[in-house]
Protein backbone atom coordinates (compact mmCIF):
# COMPACT_ATOMS: atom_id res chain seq x y z
CA UNK A 1 0.00 0.00 0.00
CA UNK A 2 1.31 3.32 -1.02
CA UNK A 3 2.73 5.93 1.78
CA UNK A 4 0.50 8.78 2.22
CA UNK A 5 2.52 11.78 0.93
CA UNK A 6 2.66 14.25 3.99
CA UNK A 7 0.61 17.57 4.11
CA UNK A 8 2.46 20.38 2.53
CA UNK A 9 4.29 22.05 5.44
CA UNK A 10 3.54 19.72 7.36
CA UNK A 11 6.60 19.44 10.18
CA UNK A 12 6.71 23.05 10.11
CA UNK A 13 2.44 23.81 11.07
CA UNK A 14 3.12 21.05 13.49
CA UNK A 15 6.09 23.74 14.96
CA UNK A 16 3.71 26.64 14.68
CA UNK A 17 0.37 25.30 16.68
CA UNK A 18 3.45 24.12 18.99
CA UNK A 19 4.67 27.34 19.70
CA UNK A 20 1.17 29.00 19.58
CA UNK A 21 0.56 26.56 22.24
CA UNK A 22 3.18 27.24 24.55
CA UNK A 23 2.84 30.94 24.21
CA UNK A 24 -1.19 30.86 24.96
CA UNK A 25 -0.47 28.62 28.19
CA UNK A 26 1.87 30.92 29.17
CA UNK A 27 -0.57 34.10 28.67
CA UNK A 28 -2.87 32.43 30.50
CA UNK A 29 -0.67 31.61 33.22
CA UNK A 30 0.72 35.21 33.02
CA UNK A 31 -2.56 36.43 33.49
CA UNK A 32 -3.08 34.37 36.67
CA UNK A 33 -0.06 35.14 38.48
CA UNK A 34 -1.08 38.97 37.32
CA UNK A 35 -2.88 39.88 41.07
CA UNK A 36 0.12 38.49 42.75
CA UNK A 37 2.92 40.15 40.46
CA UNK A 38 1.29 43.85 40.92
CA UNK A 39 0.54 42.94 44.93
CA UNK A 40 4.71 41.53 45.81
CA UNK A 41 5.43 43.85 48.83
CA UNK A 42 8.65 43.61 50.31
CA UNK A 43 9.99 41.67 54.05
CA UNK A 44 8.95 44.55 56.58
CA UNK A 45 12.08 45.43 58.86
CA UNK A 46 12.15 48.43 61.58
CA UNK A 47 12.50 51.65 59.43
CA UNK A 48 12.78 55.18 60.14
CA UNK A 49 9.54 56.42 58.81
CA UNK A 50 6.43 54.64 57.69
CA UNK A 51 4.95 56.70 54.64
CA UNK A 52 1.46 56.69 53.71
CA UNK A 53 0.66 56.87 50.19
CA UNK A 54 -2.67 58.85 49.25
CA UNK A 55 -5.88 57.09 48.29
CA UNK A 56 -8.01 55.62 51.14
CA UNK A 57 -9.65 57.49 53.37
CA UNK A 58 -8.52 54.83 56.33
CA UNK A 59 -7.20 51.45 55.00
CA UNK A 60 -3.65 52.58 54.21
CA UNK A 61 -3.24 54.42 57.15
CA UNK A 62 -4.64 51.88 59.86
CA UNK A 63 -1.49 49.83 58.58
CA UNK A 64 0.46 52.37 58.87
CA UNK A 65 -0.69 52.11 62.76
CA UNK A 66 -0.37 48.87 63.28
CA UNK A 67 3.30 49.06 62.13
CA UNK A 68 4.13 52.08 64.54
CA UNK A 69 2.35 50.37 67.38
CA UNK A 70 4.34 46.90 66.95
CA UNK A 71 7.55 48.97 66.86
CA UNK A 72 8.58 49.06 62.95
CA UNK A 73 8.80 53.10 63.28
CA UNK A 74 9.06 56.01 65.41
CA UNK A 75 7.22 58.16 62.67
CA UNK A 76 4.26 58.19 60.53
CA UNK A 77 4.12 60.57 57.41
CA UNK A 78 0.86 61.34 55.86
CA UNK A 79 0.74 61.88 52.22
CA UNK A 80 -1.96 64.96 50.75
CA UNK A 81 -3.89 64.59 47.74
CA UNK A 82 -5.33 67.15 45.87
CA UNK A 83 -8.58 67.93 47.18
CA UNK A 84 -11.46 67.34 44.77
CA UNK A 85 -13.39 70.46 43.27
CA UNK A 86 -16.87 70.18 45.06
CA UNK A 87 -14.33 70.65 47.79
CA UNK A 88 -12.35 73.87 46.92
CA UNK A 89 -16.22 75.36 45.99
CA UNK A 90 -17.15 74.23 49.43
CA UNK A 91 -14.43 76.17 51.02
CA UNK A 92 -15.04 79.33 49.04
CA UNK A 93 -18.77 78.78 50.33
CA UNK A 94 -17.25 78.89 53.83
CA UNK A 95 -18.36 75.02 53.76
CA UNK A 96 -15.19 73.58 53.83
CA UNK A 97 -14.66 69.88 55.55
CA UNK A 98 -11.83 68.44 57.15
CA UNK A 99 -9.27 66.58 54.59
CA UNK A 100 -9.17 62.99 54.52
CA UNK A 101 -5.20 63.52 55.39
CA UNK A 102 -6.71 65.03 58.87
CA UNK A 103 -9.18 62.96 59.66
CA UNK A 104 -6.55 60.38 59.57
CA UNK A 105 -4.53 62.04 61.62
CA UNK A 106 -7.09 62.20 64.14
CA UNK A 107 -7.71 58.54 64.28
CA UNK A 108 -4.12 57.91 64.81
CA UNK A 109 -3.82 60.17 67.90
CA UNK A 110 -6.59 57.96 69.30
CA UNK A 111 -4.53 55.40 68.99
CA UNK A 112 -2.16 56.53 71.32
CA UNK A 113 0.53 57.47 68.90
CA UNK A 114 1.92 61.08 69.78
CA UNK A 115 1.06 64.07 67.58
CA UNK A 116 4.82 64.45 67.19
CA UNK A 117 5.29 61.18 65.83
CA UNK A 118 2.64 62.36 62.94
CA UNK A 119 3.98 64.19 59.94
CA UNK A 120 1.53 66.15 57.07
CA UNK A 121 4.21 66.94 54.42
CA UNK A 122 3.09 70.86 53.07
CA UNK A 123 3.39 69.93 49.40
CA UNK A 124 0.07 68.31 47.81
CA UNK A 125 0.76 65.43 45.94
CA UNK A 126 -1.42 64.82 42.36
CA UNK A 127 0.39 61.45 41.94
CA UNK A 128 2.56 58.87 42.84
CA UNK A 129 6.03 60.25 41.46
CA UNK A 130 5.29 63.59 43.27
CA UNK A 131 4.75 61.57 46.35
CA UNK A 132 8.40 60.10 45.63
CA UNK A 133 10.17 63.25 45.03
CA UNK A 134 8.79 64.11 48.53
CA UNK A 135 9.81 60.83 50.37
CA UNK A 136 13.03 62.19 48.64
CA UNK A 137 13.53 65.29 50.05
CA UNK A 138 12.05 64.20 53.56
CA UNK A 139 14.88 61.35 53.55
CA UNK A 140 17.82 64.00 52.66
CA UNK A 141 16.31 66.50 55.53
CA UNK A 142 16.34 63.94 58.35
CA UNK A 143 19.02 61.19 57.39
CA UNK A 144 16.46 58.66 56.67
CA UNK A 145 17.89 55.36 55.83
CA UNK A 146 15.33 52.94 54.99
CA UNK A 147 11.15 54.01 54.83
CA UNK A 148 8.37 51.51 54.77
CA UNK A 149 5.81 52.64 52.11
CA UNK A 150 2.40 51.94 52.64
CA UNK A 151 -0.50 51.21 50.22
CA UNK A 152 -3.20 49.27 48.27
CA UNK A 153 -2.00 45.82 47.42
CA UNK A 154 -2.26 46.32 43.44
CA UNK A 155 -0.55 49.40 43.62
CA UNK A 156 2.60 48.16 45.22
CA UNK A 157 4.48 47.10 41.89
CA UNK A 158 3.90 50.51 40.33
CA UNK A 159 4.31 52.09 43.41
CA UNK A 160 7.74 50.12 44.21
CA UNK A 161 9.00 51.23 40.64
CA UNK A 162 8.11 55.25 40.77
CA UNK A 163 9.94 55.15 44.28
CA UNK A 164 13.22 53.26 43.63
CA UNK A 165 13.79 55.14 40.77
CA UNK A 166 13.41 58.19 42.55
CA UNK A 167 15.32 57.21 45.28
CA UNK A 168 18.28 55.67 43.41
CA UNK A 169 21.42 56.40 44.34
CA UNK A 170 20.59 57.97 48.11
CA UNK A 171 21.13 55.21 49.87
CA UNK A 172 17.48 55.19 50.85
CA UNK A 173 16.26 51.10 51.10
CA UNK A 174 12.97 51.14 50.54
CA UNK A 175 10.13 48.75 51.61
CA UNK A 176 6.87 48.42 50.23
CA UNK A 177 4.04 47.22 52.16
CA UNK A 178 0.07 46.24 51.38
CA UNK A 179 -2.32 47.01 53.83
CA UNK A 180 -4.10 44.46 55.09
CA UNK A 181 -7.18 45.89 55.36
CA UNK A 182 -7.44 46.04 51.70
CA UNK A 183 -9.68 43.18 50.82
CA UNK A 184 -8.64 42.47 47.44
CA UNK A 185 -7.43 38.79 46.63
CA UNK A 186 -4.80 38.75 43.76
CA UNK A 187 -4.36 34.79 43.87
CA UNK A 188 -8.53 35.02 42.13
CA UNK A 189 -8.47 38.56 40.99
CA UNK A 190 -10.20 38.10 37.99
CA UNK A 191 -13.01 36.59 39.68
CA UNK A 192 -14.17 39.87 41.57
CA UNK A 193 -15.62 43.01 39.63
CA UNK A 194 -13.83 45.52 41.73
CA UNK A 195 -10.25 43.75 41.34
CA UNK A 196 -11.19 43.11 37.53
CA UNK A 197 -11.37 47.08 37.72
CA UNK A 198 -8.57 48.01 39.41
CA UNK A 199 -5.74 45.18 38.18
CA UNK A 200 -6.00 45.76 34.35
CA UNK A 201 -5.44 49.95 34.53
CA UNK A 202 -2.55 49.25 37.38
CA UNK A 203 -0.88 46.80 35.10
CA UNK A 204 -1.14 49.58 31.80
CA UNK A 205 -0.14 52.16 34.18
CA UNK A 206 3.22 49.65 35.20
CA UNK A 207 3.75 49.87 31.83
CA UNK A 208 3.82 53.37 30.99
CA UNK A 209 6.15 53.85 33.75
CA UNK A 210 8.55 51.27 32.85
CA UNK A 211 8.92 52.90 29.55
CA UNK A 212 9.11 55.79 30.67
CA UNK A 213 5.34 57.42 30.30
CA UNK A 214 4.45 57.16 33.86
CA UNK A 215 4.15 60.62 35.94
Amino acid sequence: MPLRPSAPGGPLRRIVIALCAVVLASGVYGCRELGWFLATEDPVEKADAVFVLAGSRMNRQLEAADLYLQGYSPRIVLSRQVRERAELVLAERNLSIPEDVEDAREVLLRFGIPEAAVVIPARVHSSTAAEAMTLRELSAAHGWRRVIVVSSKYHLRRAGFAFRRELRGTGVDVRMRGTRYDTSDPERWWRNRADLRTVVPEALKLVAYVFGLGA
